[in-house]
C-alpha cells in the first residue's frame, strides 16, 4: 500500500493540474464574453501558477509535456487568449492598437526560439569527451557556465521573460491603453533579445573551450606526462559510490602513481575527497586509448555492465577486491572468473570460492586482508565492557537484497523484536545504523525501519541525565564546517561540468592530511556532543561504520560484509538468524557466523548476550573470535597495507612482462615493430629534421 506521505502528495499534484485547467477556461469565458475582473485573474493565476510548479513541481510539468502540452504550448496559448480578450473589451482599437501589439509578441517568441537555438549550441560546445578532477585542465580554455536560465532553463526563462507582457496586457486591460502593453512587450523583449545575445558569447573564441580532436590529444599528452601505474575502475549507479570510496585510502597510498576510471559523468561529484586524479570516460571508443598508456593495472571494487568493456584491454591486468565479504552468494559471483586475479582478505574467502566452484582457480586468487579496516581499534581482550558507562550496542542490519530471501536482512522479521529488547535494559545506550538501501526492494523493510526509529525516539523521551554543555555543540558546528570546507566543494547554482572541472583542479599540497584529521577531529566532536546515555539513530554518511565500532561494546548485525570488518576488532558479536534454517545449519553454511551469538526472530538471546559482553568470564567465544579474524582477514604480520601495496606491484610485473613478450613476438615478425622501436624513430626522425633546419638557417 502507498505511504501515508504519497497519498497527500498526488492529492496536491492532481489539485495544482486541475486549478490549472480551469484557470485556462476561465481566462477562455473571461476573453470572450468579455468579463475584464475574470479575464484578469484567471490570466494572473494561469501564469503565476506555472511558475510556481516550474520551480516545485517539475516533474508534474513533464507529464504535461508528453501529452504535447508543454511550457511553450501553455503560454502561447495564454498570450493568445490575452489577445483574443482585448479585441472583445471596449475601447481598444484592435487595427490600431492592437495590431502593434501582436506583431511585438510575434518577435518576442521569435527571440525565444533563437535563444533556445543557441542554447543547444552552447551545450553542445561545452561538451567534453571526458570529466576529470583533481588534474589541471586549464589547458583546454575551461570557462564559467553561463546562467542556467538562458541555457538549460527553457521553461522558466519563457515564464519569467513573459510576466512583463502579462503584466502590462493586464493594465491595459483595465485602462484600455494599449501604451501598457507595449511597454510589458518591450521589456520582455529586450529580456529574450538581450538573453539571447549576451549566451551568444560563449559561442566566440574566448569563451569556447577546445573541440573533441584537442581536447583527446590533451588527454592523451596528460596520460604520457602523468604516467599512471596503478588504477581503479568503477562504474554504477548513483547509490553505488560507497563501493568505490571504501578504496580511496588504500589506492593513494599505493606505491606508483593512482588513478581513477569512471564512466558516468555523474559519478565524479560522488566520489568523496580524495587527492587521486580522476578521468571519467563514458564512450568506449575514447576508453580504449588507455591501451596506450602506461597504466599497469586496475582494481575493481564491483561488477558493472560496463566492465565487460575495460577488460578488453590486454595490456592492463584486473583484479577484482570487491567493496566487501560476507557469506551471501554474491561474494561469489561467477563474473570474477573474468579478472586477471581475485583479491580477497584471508583464506575464508578462497575457500569459499573452490567450494563455489564458478569457475575461479585457485592460483588467481590473492590474499591481501582488508587495509582500510586500520581505523578499527582492537579490544583489550578480556576486559568486557568498560565500567561506569552504558553498554553501547550497535544494530547495523543489512537490506533485503535483490533475490528476496529472507534471510538477507534482519529488519523486517527480529528487528523490532531486538531493538525492544535492548531498550529494555537500562545500562544500554543503542546506535541504530541500517543500510542506506534499506526499504528499495521490500516495503516491508522501509515500514519495520521506520517503526524502529519511532521505537528509539521514544525510548529516548523515557531518558534523562547530564547533558554536554553548549560549548559542545560549538566544538560539532566548527569542525563540521572545517571538515565540509576540505571535503565538499560549492559550486554556484549554474555550474556545469566544465566549471567544475575548472574548480577542482590540482589539489592543494598537503590536503589528504589536511581532510585526514579533520574528520578524526569532527568524529571527537561529534560524540562528545550528545550525552552518553542516549540513543542514536544514523544514517547519515557520517560517522561512517568503522567510527560506530570503535564506539560499540558489541555488535548486532546479519550475515554481511560488516561481520567481517567488525571482526577486526574482536569485541563480541551477535548475527540475527532470520533465514529459517537451524542454529547448526546457519553456523555451517555461514563461516562468518561461526564465533557469533545467533539471534532467533524473537531475539530472546539479547539478554544473554549482554550479560557475556559486561562479565568475560561469561564471554566463551573471545578465543574463537581471535581465530576467526585471522581466517577471515589473514594475518596481522605483514601488515595488510604491505600485502596489498605487493599484491598490486606483483600484478604490475606481470603487466610488465606480458608488454616484453608482446614486443618480442612483434619484433620478429617482418614489418612489425615494437612501440619502443617506433618511438625511438621518431625521435630521431624529429631530431633530423631539426638538425637540417638548423643547418638551413646557418
Amino acid at each position: 500500500m502507498p505511504s501515508a506521505g504519497i497519498v497527500p502528495r498526488r492529492a496536491v499534484q492532481l489539485a495544482a493540474l486541475f486549478v490549472m485547467m480551469v484557470a485556462f477556461i476561465a481566462q477562455l469565458v473571461g476573453a470572450l464574453l468579455p468579463i475584464v475582473p475574470l479575464f484578469i485573474v484567471a490570466s494572473v493565476i494561469n501564469l503565476g501558477l506555472d511558475l510556481v510548479l516550474q520551480h516545485k513541481q517539475p516533474g508534474l510539468l513533464a507529464v504535461l509535456g508528453r501529452i504535447r502540452f508543454d511550457v511553450t504550448v501553455r503560454q502561447l496559448l495564454r498570450d493568445m487568449l490575452i489577445l483574443v480578450g482585448l479585441l472583445h473589451i471596449d475601447g481598444i482599437n484592435p487595427l490600431e492598437e492592437q495590431a502593434p501589439l501582436t506583431i511585438t509578441l510575434l518577435l518576442f517568441y521569435g527571440t525565444h526560439f533563437v535563444c533556445q537555438a543557441v542554447a543547444v549550441l552552447v551545450r553542445r560546445t561545452r561538451s567534453l569527451p571526458f570529466v576529470t578532477r583533481n588534474i589541471d585542465a586549464s589547458a583546454l580554455r575551461l570557462c564559467d557556465a553561463p546562467p542556467r536560465i538562458l541555457s538549460r532553463q527553457t521553461g522558466r526563462r519563457l515564464l519569467r521573460f513573459s510576466v512583463p507582457t502579462t503584466v502590462g496586457m493586464m493594465l491595459t486591460a483595465i485602462t484600455t491603453d494599449a501604451y501598457w502593453g507595449g511597454i510589458g512587450l518591450a521589456v520582455s523583449l529586450a529580456l529574450s533579445a538581450g538573453g539571447t545575445l549576451y549566451l551568444g558569447t560563449w559561442l566566440l573564441p574566448k569563451k569556447r573551450v577546445a573541440g573533441e580532436r584537442q581536447a583527446l590529444e590533451w588527454l592523451d599528452n596528460w596520460l604520457a606526462e602523468y604516467r599512471p601505474t596503478v588504477g581503479m575502475y568503477f562504474s554504477g549507479g548513483s547509490s553505488s559510490a560507497y563501493q568505490a570510496n571504501m578504496w580511496l585510502s588504500t589506492l593513494a597510498a599505493l606505491d606508483g602513481n593512482p588513478i581513477i576510471v569512471l564512466r558516468e559523468r555523474f559519478m565524479v561529484q560522488k566520489i568523496d575527497a580524495t587527492d587521486v586524479p580522476i578521468v571519467c570516460i563514458p564512450k568506449v571508443a575514447n576508453l580504449m586509448r588507455l591501451e596506450h598508456s602506461t597504466l599497469k593495472m586496475l582494481l575493481h571494487p564491483a561488477n558493472s555492465g560496463k566492465t565487460s568493456q575495460i577488460l578488453r584491454i590486454p595490456s592492463i591486468k584486473h583484479a577484482f577486491t570487491n567493496h566487501g565479504e560476507s557469506d551471501k552468494l554474491s561474494s561469489c559471483n561467477p563474473y570474477a572468473k573474468a579478472y586477471d586475479e581475485v583479491w580477497v582478505a584471508g583464506p575464508a574467502a578462497r575457500d569459499r570460492y573452490q567450494l563455489a566452484d564458478i569457475g575461479v582457480e585457485d592460483k588467481d586468487v590473492i590474499e591481501v586482508g582488508r587495509p582500510q579496516l586500520a581505523p578499527i581499534r582492537p579490544i583489550q581482550r578480556h576486559d568486557g565492557a568498560p565500567a561506569g558507562r552504558p553498554t553501547t550496542v550497535l544494530y547495523a542490519p543489512t537490506w533485503e537484497g535483490w533475490d528476496g530471501n529472507p534471510g538477507n536482512t534482519s529488519v523486517i522479521l527480529a528487528g523490532e523484536n531486538i531493538v525492544r529488547e535492548l531498550l529494555a535494559d537500562d545500562n544500554v545506550r543503542l546506535l541504530y545504523k541500517p543500510h542506506p538501501m534499506t526499504g528499495s526492494v521490500d516495503p516491508r523493510a522501509g515500514a519495520a525501519d521506520v517503526r524502529i526509529q519511532a521505537m528509539i525516539e521514544e525510548a529516548n523521551g523515557r531518558r534523562s541525565g547530564a547533558l554536554p554543555g553548549p560549548e559542545a555543540a560549538a566544538e560539532l558546528a566548527r569542525r563540521t564546517d572545517e571538515l565540509n570546507a576540505l571535503t565538499t566543494s560549492a559550486f554556484r547554482k549554474s555550474a556545469d561540468e566544465l566549471e567544475r572541472m575548472r574548480l577542482q583542479g590540482t589539489p592543494e599540497e598537503g590536503r589528504a592530511a589536511a581532510v585526514e584529521a579533520a574528520r578524526a577531529a569532527w568524529e571527537e566532536a561529534y560524540w562528545n556532543s550528545f550525552p552518553e546515555w542516549e540513543h542514536r539513530i544514523i544514517t547519515t554518511a557520517r560517522p561512517g561504520i568503522f567510527d560506530c565500532f570503535n564506539q560499540a561494546d558489541v555488535l548486532i548485525s546479519d550475515v554481511s560484509s560488516v561481520v567481517s570488518d567488525y571482526l577486526t576488532s574482536e569485541k563480541p558479536y551477535a548475527v540475527a538468524n532470520t533465514s529459517g534454517m537451524s542454529e547448526a545449519d546457519f553456523r555451517a553454511n555461514f563461516p562468518t557466523v561461526r564465533a557469533a551469538t545467533i539471534l532467533t526472530p524473537e531475539a530472546d538471546e539479547v539478554q544473554a548476550l549482554l550479560a557475556a559482553v559486561r562479565n568475560p568470564e561469561l564471554d566463551t567465544l573471545a578465543a574463537e573470535r581471535a581465530e576467526l579474524k585471522e581466517h577471515l582477514l589473514g594475518p596481522s604480520d605483514p601488515p595488510s597495507a604491505v600485502r596489498f601495496n605487493q599484491a598490486a606491484q606483483d600484478l604490475c610485473a606481470k603487466a610488465d612482462e606480458r608488454r616484453i613478450r608482446m614486443e618480442s613476438r612483434l619484433s620478429g615478425i617482418p614489418g612489425q615493430r615494437s612501440q619502443e622501436d617506433v618511438d625511438a624513430s621518431e625521435t630521431a626522425e624529429r631530431e633530423a629534421s631539426g638538425a637540417s633546419d638548423a643547418a638551413a638557417a646557418v
